[in-house]
Formats: C-alpha cells, sequence, structure tokens
C-alpha cells in the first residue's frame, strides 16, 4: 500500500510541476518576452525568414492581447508609453487576429503618402540613398518553403543570385534603416495622403513591395490599414538566433552572423 501511495504522491509531484512550470513560462510570455519567428520576408532586409527572436512586452505597456488568447481583463492599456517612429513593432492584425512584425511609420495625427516608392511624411520626404542590391539565394525559405521575389521579376534559377535594389532610408526622429525595392510602380508605390487617428498607427514592412501593411485596407485584401494602440504587443529589439533551413535544427543552415543581431 506504502508503495501505491508513493506513486499517486510522485504523479501528484509530477502534475504539479508541470502546471507551475506552464504557468511561469505564460507568465513570462504575457508580462516579459514573448518569443516570435519570422515567417515571411516583409522585412527583408532587415529582417529575414527564419530569424528568431525575443519581443520586449514591457515596451508599450500592457493591453488584453498581451496574454494569450486577448485573456487579459485589461480595459485600454496599463503601464502605457508611447512607441517611437521607426520601432519594429509586432501587434495584433486588428481583423485576423494574427500576429505581424512592420516598422511603424506613422503616428496619431500624422499624414502619410507614398510617391514612387518614397514616404511624404505630413508633407517632408524622407530621404531614400540608394546602397547598393541585397542578394540572396533563390531557393525555399523558412519552414513554408516560400521563393523569394527577385528584381523586376527576374526569372531565377534555383540556386541563383535573386537581386533587389537596397536604400537606406531616414525617418523624421529616427536613424537610418534599410529598405528593399522588387519592381518600380508596385501596387502600393504610390497611395492617397492617409491621415492616422489618435489612438492608432500606421506601419510599413521594409520589404516595400512584398508587404501587406497599412497602405492597404482591412478588408478582403488582407490588409492591416490603422492599427490601434492597444493591438501592439511589444518591440522587437535583437535577433536572438537564425536559420535558412526549413527546420531550426538544421544547424548546417545557421546564420552565426545574425545571431543577438539588433534591429535597426
Amino acid at each position: 500500500m506504502a508503495r501505491s501511495d508513493d506513486k499517486e504522491d510522485g504523479i501528484t509531484e509530477t502534475v504539479k510541476t508541470v502546471v507551475y512550470a506552464l504557468l511561469i513560462a505564460a507568465v513570462f510570455r504575457s508580462f516579459f518576452f514573448q518569443p516570435f519567428y519570422i515567417p515571411t520576408g516583409s522585412m527583408k532586409d532587415t529582417l529575414l525568414v527564419g530569424d528568431f527572436m525575443f519581443v520586449n512586452k514591457m515596451a508599450y505597456g500592457y493591453s488584453k492581447y498581451s496574454c494569450p488568447f486577448g485573456i487579459c481583463p485589461i480595459g485600454d492599456r496599463i503601464l502605457a508609453r508611447d512607441p517611437a517612429r521607426g520601432d519594429v513593432v509586432v501587434f495584433r492584425h486588428p481583423t485576423s487576429g494574427q500576429d505581424y512584425i512592420k516598422r511603424l511609420i506613422g503616428l496619431p495625427g500624422d499624414t502619410v503618402q507614398v510617391k514612387d516608392g518614397i514616404i511624404i511624411l505630413n508633407g517632408k520626404v524622407q530621404a531614400q540613398t540608394p546602397d547598393g542590391k541585397f542578394i540572396e539565394t533563390f531557393s525555399p525559405q523558412g519552414a513554408v518553403g516560400g521563393l523569394p521575389s527577385c528584381e523586376n521579376g527576374t526569372a531565377v534559377p534555383l540556386g541563383g543570385d535573386c537581386p533587389k535594389p537596397k536604400a537606406i532610408e531616414e525617418l523624421d526622429d529616427h536613424g537610418p534603416h534599410s529598405v528593399l525595392n522588387i519592381v518600380d510602380g508596385g501596387r502600393a508605390d504610390n497611395t492617397k495622403v492617409y491621415t492616422v487617428p489618435e489612438g492608432h498607427f500606421f506601419f510599413m514592412g521594409d520589404n516595400r513591395d512584398n508587404s501587406v501593411d497599412s497602405r492597404f485596407p482591412q478588408g478582403a485584401s488582407g490588409g492591416v490599414g490603422m492599427v490601434p494602440f492597444a493591438n501592439l504587443l511589444g518591440r522587437a529589439d535583437r535577433v536572438i538566433f537564425s536559420s535558412a533551413g526549413k527546420r531550426m535544427l538544421f544547424f548546417w543552415t545557421w546564420r552565426g552572423d545574425r545571431f543577438f543581431k539588433a534591429i535597426q
């Protein structure tokens, strides 16, 4: 009988340990750092498919979306701190409920327009300086295995070089960062003037012709539109780990030069 009791006690302790571990992990994810994997190329070459990072959940305070499944009993936002222009932010898509990562371009009250691929912010052109080309291998990327888009739809054989013109962009109140252009006259290279409402933000991907972002209205196209402050989950500050392969365990595809790389 004693052995049976000992066995039951052992099972109970194991269950308790698992429950405590899950609770600790949930608290850590909700209030400190959330793991995030880059599945698409919309933020190239700042972020590459296969980059892995921890998102700083403390950067902007907390909303109901800070918790898994949006279960935090928070009305609007607590311990709120304003994001800065140029931040790379993870946010909850206003309609689809998916987590996106983009660069913050427009703050509340700003006007934003894109002309010939150049941002005009509050009536002022934001400088872009050509910086050669970003070249990657034309091969399946990440777990999904999608192929990258190349300059002006260039036909590239598998394993060949896939180039894209690169520029250094400087936003008001933010230092330089890299942006890519796949094709001139792309579908969102020329937009109307957007006015960012109070309590909302305007986001764009750095891979400008391969990003569905605030230039596209919410609706059937999957557009992001204006993102409410409550939907911001945190700031991406640093890539922790990066793998070019389909599985993170494929060590021969690891990109060691991106380990602990600061995000500009």
